[in-house]
């Protein structure tokens, strides 16, 4: 942990902001350790919170929208082309596209403190074709909303360690 907090006090809000749109996408990244690093880094003075829920707030919805679009433009002929191989055939898929509309939006929000889950989340919401205007609104909600509890959850435990 010692070598992930000196990366982030090294490389600042640069490599929260990176860390986190590629960790949405997919790639695999510990985002709620991330997070309370980030806190944690606020509670010593090493960083300024503010600035430090803007640009995770701006990481994790850039990842989020990144997501979004891919699952829109690539993400349906994927699923049509090779869906059979991994259970994903005609019925099961709009079985998701249903379930998506009635319950994207809240689990956009509370899908977002599930890991693995957010990730897929995002696509589903793209494949799906939910309106983008409904999609950055819920997405920036759970955005707001996981990066305020992890960093302040990893700011209170560096206030408890002092």
């Amino acid at each position: 942990m010692e070598t992930a907090l000196q990366f982030l006090s090294d490389y600042g809000y640069l490599a929260i902001y990176g860390f986190l749109t590629l960790g949405i996408v997919g790639l695999p990244v510990p985002d709620e350790l991330l997070m309370a690093g980030v806190g944690y880094l606020t509670a010593v003075g090493t960083m300024k919170l503010s600035y430090a829920l803007l640009i995770s707030f701006s990481g994790a919805l850039s990842g989020m929208m990144l997501s979004y679009l891919i699952g829109h433009k690539a993400g349906r002929p994927l699923l049509n082309r090779y869906g059979k191989w991994i259970g994903f055939k005609a019925p099961r898929i709009g079985k998701m596209e249903v379930w998506m509309n009635k319950y994207g939006p809240l689990s956009i929000i509370f899908g977002y403190f599930i890991p693995g889950f957010r990730h897929v989340t995002c696509y589903l919401c793209g494949m799906s074709r939910m309106p983008l205007r409904k999609y950055s609104l819920f997405a920036a909600i759970g955005a707001m909303v996981w990066c305020l509890t992890f960093i302040m959850a990893g700011k209170l435990l560096g206030h408890a360690g002092h």
